[in-house]
């Protein structure tokens, strides 16, 4: 399913207008009568956070936050159909069960080579964070630019933190998204550039999972996103903050934000699983005068 807002010049030609692609999926979008040129960025979905580890009774590393491309003026002729693929943010395991989390998936224009954000790593049960998403468009002469997703957070080797870190914060137009917090140790990176900023972890004494990280949004470049201090990481402008960590912990923030890892119980049944990591996104935009990552970017 996607978002979509259109508007028409008298007599059908298209002059500015936007579609937006923002659940998982592979679609075709159709340039409009009149369009010869279009703008697009692409976020890819976050990874998921890991459970805790039961032989080494240590907790879940965060989720990476997704990658993000742009490309303007790319070349397109109306009526012709081009390939729009939104990544999943990544799936989280089992309670109870000792698993690594699991990356999301890359959102792209096209194909993988004119723009695409790719997903998240998942972390890992008892070590380090999931790796952030990169700008991972190849071509040539694509043109493509963006930033990093931002590292999720590592574990620490003590039975004593019954903690999971944090999530990664989802790329900025222009820098990297925050890195999740140590597993009960640090807060939250910020976010740089309009990325969201890490997931925050919680103290030694808390039963907790780590928060997810920030996701960005897709109406252009805004403020940088910031970390959070014992709660989740704040999403950039237009994207949304990612979820407060917690027994059971939800998903990164929209768009791309990185699941936190859950924790090892001494007391209960086990390792619990991390969150989800948030959901990737692609936004087509055209008409004159508009441009990413700040041009005439909303909707209009």
């Amino acid at each position: 399913m996607f978002a979509a807002l259109n508007s028409f010049q008298t007599g059908g030609s298209s002059s500015i207008s936007q579609q937006a692609f923002t659940t998982a999926g592979t679609y075709t979008w159709t340039a409009p009568f009149g369009v010869t040129s279009v703008c697009v960025v692409c976020i890819g979905g976050g990874g998921s956070g890991a459970t805790g580890q039961t032989s080494s009774k240590t907790n879940g590393g965060g989720g990476g936050g997704g990658g993000l491309s742009y490309l303007n003026d790319y070349a397109v002729t109306a009526g012709n159909t081009y390939t729009v693929v939104v990544g999943a943010g990544g799936t989280v395991g089992t309670s109870g069960t000792e698993s690594n989390g699991n990356a999301g998936g890359d959102s792209y224009f096209v194909n993988g080579s004119v723009a695409r954000g790719t997903g998240g790593g998942g972390g890992v049960a008892g070590g380090s964070g999931g790796a952030g998403g990169t700008n991972g468009a190849t071509g040539a002469s694509a043109g493509a630019t963006g930033g990093a997703g931002g590292n999720g957070g590592s574990t620490l080797n003590s039975s004593l933190s019954y903690a999971g870190a944090g999530g990664g914060g989802a790329a900025g137009y222009s820098g990297a998204g925050g890195a999740g917090g140590i597993s009960g140790s640090t807060a939250g990176a910020n976010g740089s550039g309009g990325g969201g900023g890490g997931g925050a972890t919680f103290g030694t004494s808390a039963v907790n999972e780590g928060g997810s990280g920030g996701g960005t949004g897709i109406l252009g470049q805004g403020t940088s996103g910031t970390g959070g201090v014992s709660n989740s990481g704040d999403g950039g402008t237009g994207g949304s903050s990612g979820s407060t960590g917690g027994t059971y912990g939800g998903a990164g923030g929209a768009y791309g934000g990185g699941g936190g890892g859950g924790f090892w119980y001494q007391f209960g049944s086990g390792p619990t699983v991390g969150s989800a990591g948030g959901s990737g996104a692609v936004r087509i935009i055209w008409g004159s005068g508009r441009a990413f990552p700040s041009t005439n970017t909303g909707d209009i």
